[in-house]
């Protein structure tokens, strides 16, 4: 079946790509301090803000708690996966090397997707966990609010993944757009926080032009049993309408895509 030709090629993939990334181990710690490091510069402004006994509104410090795990747990998610595959379309571009994959008898938003992967992303996914399972412990949280936040933050997985595509097939277009990646990065920090820190017109730009609500606060709600399944239903709806969007963008952009050998 073609879905099992794609499972054990992505087990090529990854097993070339851990043992060629383990040939340089130190790195691992460099990023395991350097994540830890993020991981406390996030906590200290989380906690600028309930320091003085200051709260968002229906949000105490371990609910907060939750959204920055969520948060943290998508930095390692997009470090791991998506800024290893991706940011490396602008390179295929420049140097033509993305005649090569396109001429595999794969799909090449697959393998442009997949072709590696990072072990340095792991440390926020476990620093992301820890927090979450911190939080929910002190909450009083069981197993099934863990197994339900799953369900949207596989949502927000997608969204993230296909917003990262679409912008890595612009380069077709626009060849250096790291600047542009900079600015998605940027716009993301917003969910550190729950979305009712942010004044009416900012919640209203994160929920429906930029999608951070689905990637963090939504999850937490859920987590926390205390979001609305409606708001899961429109993840589930947006996290398709975007996977198919990038499908269909990334087909539109190789129309305009010159090869090296032409």
């Amino acid at each position: 079946m073609p879905y099992r030709r794609y499972l054990t090629v992505l087990k090529l993939f990854w097993m070339t790509a851990i043992a060629a990334e383990l040939e340089y181990r130190v790195n691992f710690l460099i990023a395991t301090l350097s994540s830890f490091g993020g991981f406390i510069g996030s906590l200290f402004g989380l906690f600028l803000f309930y320091r003085t006994g200051y709260r968002f509104e229906n949000w105490s410090w371990e609910q907060a708690l939750v959204v920055l795990g969520i948060f943290t747990v998508l930095q390692g998610f997009s470090a791991t996966f998506l800024a290893p595959n991706l940011n490396r379309i602008v390179r295929h571009i420049q140097q033509g090397t993305l005649d090569f994959v396109l001429l595999k008898p794969i799909s090449s938003q697959f393998w442009l997707s997949t072709h590696t992967l990072s072990p340095w992303g792991l440390p926020d996914l476990c620093f992301g966990v820890a927090m979450i399972v911190y939080a929910g412990n002190k909450l009083g949280l069981g197993l099934s609010n863990y197994l339900l936040g799953l369900i949207p933050i596989l949502f927000g997985f997608l969204i993230l993944y296909s917003l990262w595509f679409m912008l890595g097939a612009m380069s077709i277009w626009f060849v250096k757009i790291y600047n542009v990646t900079e600015v998605l990065r940027g716009l993301l920090e917003a969910g550190r926080f729950p979305m009712v820190a942010y004044p009416m017109g900012y919640r209203v730009f994160f929920t429906f032009v930029v999608p951070v609500a689905f990637l963090t606060t939504i999850p937490a709600e859920v987590i926390l049993q205390r979001g609305s399944w409606g708001w899961v239903m429109g993840a589930a709806l947006l996290s398709a309408c975007l996977l198919w969007a990038s499908a269909a963008f990334w087909r539109f952009a190789l129309r305009f895509y010159t090869s090296a050998s032409s």
